[in-house]
C-alpha cells in the first residue's frame, strides 16, 4: 500500500506550544530513536533518499515562527535557507564502537536542544560500529510530533523492501527544494486577535465535549462500578507523593541504554496469566524501579510509583497526523509486591479502573481549559513551571509505547534490526522508559540524567531480571529455545573466527563480531588486563561455558592426546594445590574445574564439554555482565546524586536485593 503523508496543520496547537514553551538546557525536548541496521548506511546515498522523501514531509522544510504581538500560537513556515546537509550529518563511534561507546554518542546528542533557526529535526548517520552494522540516530522536536507521529516519519523515511529504499531521484538541487520556495505569510494585528478568539474558542467547545463524554461514560453501568472500585484505591492517592533516588533537579546532560524483549513471550504471558500487553511491560518497570530504590538504601514497604502513561488522541479520520494529539493516563502503583504474577495483577486492576472513570480524558479536559486563556498567559504558565520548585513531584516516572512497524524496514538497502526509542525527560524526573514494537520484537530505551541517575545500566540490567521472573512465573519457556540456538550459534563461530586470523586471511566484521549487546569470549591476557566490570565480564563468559579460541584449540589437543600426552596449558597435570601465583598463570577457563580435573582425571575435552550446558540462556536480550555485589566506579564517572548505594549503603549494593521480585506490566495501542 502507497505510503500516504502525516496530515498537517500550519498552526501549532496549545500542546505543540507548550513543548516549545518548556524546553531548556536543563530540559531538552526531542524525541528520538537509534536505529540498528544489518550492514554501514553509506552517507552520500542514504542522503540522497531522504532528500528524494521530503516532498513528502513538508515540515521538515519549516521552521516554527512567533507570531506578531505573541498574541496566538507559533506557525509552521517555510525555512528559505533550507539545506538537507544542514541536518544529516556523520558521526564516528570512539574505539572499540562497541555498545557502550553507541549509547555514549546517542546520550551526547540527546543532551543537546535543537537548533529552532532551523527545521526541528536533525539524523546522525554513525559509522565505526565493530561488528559491520550500521546506526542512525534520529531527533526531532516533541513541538513537531508526538511518539505515534514520530513513528509514522519513521515508516515514510525507511521502505518496506530493500528494493524500493534507494533514491526515487537524484538531488539536482543539492539538498534544496525545488521551485521557489513558498513566502511567509505576514498575518495583521487584526489576524492575530482572530486568530486568538478563533482558538479560544475551539479548545471551549473541545472542553465541553470532553465533560459531556465523560459524564456519559460515568453514568453508565460500567462507569458506575468503576467508580466503586476507584474508592478502594483513595488511600494510595491520598499517600502524599513521595521522592526517589531519581527524583531530583536534572542537569540536561543525558544518558541513554536499550534492551529489546520478544513480543511473542510477552503475548504468551498474557494468554498464561491475563492482563494486556502493556501492563505486562508496566509491571516488569515497576518491579525494576523497585529494585533500584532498594539498591540506593531506601525501603519499598507501604510505598507508592506514580506514573503517567501518555495516551493517543486519534481518531481513525485523522491517522497519523503530525503534532501532538495525547493526553496522560495517571495511575499510583505499589512497590512492595513481591510476587511477579501479582504485581501484574495489580497493575492490570488500577490501570483498567483508572481507564474506566476516564482519568486520561479529564487530563484532556484541564488541557482545553488553559488553552481557553490568552497564548501570552499560556506561555508564562508553561515557561514558569520549571522555575518553580515543588515540596513533593507531581509523578515520579514517565512510561510510553509506541507501536512501531509489524514487518521490517529498510533504508539504501540495510535492514532496521533494532529501533530504541527515547522519550525526554527533566525537571525532577531523572529518568524516563519508552518501549516500541517493531517486527516482532519489543525495544526499551532508558533515558536518564547523567547526574541524578548514573547507574542507569543497573536499571535496565533489573528490568531484564524482572522480566525473566515474570516468564518464569508465568510458565513461558517459549524464548529460550531461540536464545539457546543462537548462543550455540555464536560459541561455534568463534573457533573459526579465530582459525582465519591465524591464517591471515582475515574475518569479515559480521562473521568476526558478536551483535552489539553480546558478551563475548575473553582471552587470558585479556583477563589480565581488563579493570573492574571487564574483567568481571569475562569471568562471567569463561564460567558459562564460552572458552575463547586459543584456550579451546588448546582443550580440544588434550583431548585428542589424552592423559598420557603431557601437560595441558589450561590445567596443570600435578594434583597439587593452586598457589595465587599459579592461579594468576593458569588461563581462567580452567580455573573453575582445576580441583575435579586434577584430581580425578577428567580429560580437557571432556571438562570443557561439561562447562557448555551452564550457559544461562536469557529471554530479555542480552544480560550486561556485571559484579554480583557492588557496581564498579568507572573512571570519570560521576557518583549517584544523594549518595550512590556502594558508597553511602554498602550493605544494600552487597546483599541480593529483596527487590528481585516485584511485578506490574503495559500495553494498549492507545498509549503512545
Amino acid at each position: 500500500m502507497e505510503k500516504q503523508p502525516p496530515v498537517l496543520s500550519r498552526r501549532l496547537s496549545g500542546v505543540d506550544a507548550a513543548f516549545l514553551y518548556l524546553e531548556r538546557k536543563e530540559i531538552p525536548l526531542n524525541i528520538a530513536c537509534v536505529a540498528l541496521f544489518d550492514g554501514p548506511i553509506p552517507y552520500r546515498e542514504f542522503v540522497a533518499n531522504i532528500d528524494s522523501k521530503l516532498d513528502q514531509i513538508p515540515r521538515y522544510r519549516q521552521v516554527a515562527v512567533p507570531p506578531p504581538f505573541n498574541l496566538g500560537y507559533p506557525t509552521w513556515e517555510y525555512d528559505p535557507n533550507f539545506h538537507i546537509k544542514h541536518h544529516i550529518f556523520r558521526a564516528r563511534l570512539d574505539a572499540p564502537g562497541g555498545e557502550a561507546e553507541l549509547e555514549a554518542l546517542a546520550g551526547r546528542l540527546l543532551s543537546q536542544v535543537l537548533d529552532r533557526s532551523k527545521p526541528l529535526w536533525e539524523i546522525h548517520v554513525v559509522e565505526g560500529l565493530r561488528d559491520g552494522r550500521g546506526a542512525l540516530i534520529a531527533r526531532i522536536h516533541h513541538a513537531l510530533a508526538d511518539g505515534v507521529a514520530g513513528a509514522a516519519l519513521l515508516r515514510i523515511m525507511l521502505d518496506p523492501t530493500p528494493e524500493g529504499s534507494h533514491a526515487l531521484r537524484r538531488p539536482g538541487s543539492r539538498g534544496r527544494p525545488k521551485g521557489p520556495v513558498p513566502s511567509r505569510v505576514e498575518h495583521t494585528f487584526a489576524e492575530q486577535v482572530g486568530g486568538a478568539i478563533q482558538s479560544a474558542l475551539e479548545n471551549a467547545v473541545a472542553a465541553e465535549a470532553g465533560l459531556l463524554s465523560m459524564a456519559e461514560g460515568l453514568l453508565s453501568e460500567r462507569g458506575k462500578s468503576a467508580l466503586q472500585e476507584l474508592a478502594t484505591l483513595l488511600p494510595e492517592w491520598l499517600h502524599p507523593p513521595e521522592r526517589f533516588p531519581f527524583n531530583k533537579p536534572c542537569s540536561g546532560d543525558r544518558k541513554f541504554c536499550w534492551a529489546e524483549a520478544d513480543f511473542s513471550a510477552v503475548q504468551a504471558i498474557r494468554s498464561a496469566v491475563g492482563g494486556k500487553v502493556n501492563d505486562c511491560l508496566l509491571s516488569v518497570v515497576v518491579r525494576a524501579i523497585a529494585r533500584y530504590i532498594r539498591l540506593h538504601g531506601e525501603k519499598v514497604a507501604g510505598r507508592f510509583l506514580r506514573v503517567v502513561c501518555p495516551v493517543n488522541l486519534r481518531g481513525d479520520e485523522q491517522g497519523e497526523s503530525l503534532g501532538n494529539r495525547i493526553t496522560f493516563l495517571p495511575v499510583v502503583l505499589p512497590l512492595d509486591v513481591r510476587d511477579p504474577v501479582k504485581m501484574l495483577h495489580a497493575v492490570a486492576s488500577r490501570m483498567e479502573i483508572m481507564k474506566n472513570v476516564h482519568a486520561a480524558e479529564l487530563l484532556a479536559i484541564f488541557s482545553s481549559c488553559l488553552g481557553t486563556t490568552p497564548a501570552p498567559v499560556q506561555e508564562l504558565f508553561w515557561r514558569g513551571i520549571p522555575l518553580v520548585p515543588l515540596p513533593v513531584p507531581l509523578l515520579n516516572l514517565i512510561c510510553t509505547n509506541v507501536p512501531g512497524s509489524p514487518t521490517p524496514l529498510y533504508t539504501v538497502g540495510r535492514r532496521m534490526v533494532a529501533s530504541y526509542p527515547h522519550v525526554p525527560t527533566g525537571y525532577e524526573l531523572g529518568v524516563g522508559v519508552a518501549v516500541q514494537s517493531y517486527d516482532g520484537k519489543l525495544f526499551f530505551g532508558l533515558t536518564a540524567d547523567a547526574h541524578v541517575v548514573p547507574d542507569v545500566g543497573r536499571l535496565r540490567d533489573f528490568m531484564r531480571e524482572s522480566f525473566e521472573e515474570l516468564a518464569r512465573a508465568a510458565g513461558v519457556r517459549k524464548g529460550r529455545a531461540a536464545a539457546a540456538q543462537a548462543s550455540k550459534a555464536r560459541r561455534a563461530a568463534k573457533p573459526l573466527a579465530a582459525k582465519r586470523r591465524e591464517s591471515g586471511l582475515g574475518v569479515s566484521g559480521a562473521a568476526e563480531a558478536l551483535p552489539i549487546g553480546q558478551p563475548s569470549a575473553a582471552t587470558p591476557e585479556v583477563l589480565e588486563s581488563a579493570p573492574g566490570e571487564a574483567r568481571h565480564s569475562a569471568k562471567r563468559n569463561t564460567a558459562g561455558g564460552v572458552v575463547p579460541a586459543e584456550a579451546a584449540s588448546t582443550v580440544r589437543a588434550g583431548a585428542e592426546a589424552g592423559p598420557s600426552a603431557g601437560p595441558v596449558t589450561a590445567m596443570p597435570e600435578s594434583p597439587e594445590p593452586a598457589t595465587p601465583e599459579s592461579r594468576d598463570a593458569a588461563p581462567r577457563v580452567a580455573r573453575p574445574h582445576r580441583k575435579k580435573n586434577t584430581a580425578s582425571g577428567v580429560a580437557a575435552g571432556q571438562a570443557a564439554a561439561e562447562l557448555a550446558p551452564a550457559v544461562p540462556e536469557p529471554t530479555f536480550g542480552a544480560r550486561r555482565p556485571r559484579p554480583p555485589h557492588k557496581k564498579p566506579v568507572r573512571s570519570g564517572e560521576a557518583p549517584a546524586a544523594g549518595g550512590a548505594a556502594s558508597a553511602a549503603h554498602p550493605e544494600a549494593a552487597g546483599t541480593p536485593d529483596e527487590s528481585v521480585s516485584d511485578e506490574a506490566g503495559w500495553e494498549d495501542p492507545v498509549l503512545v
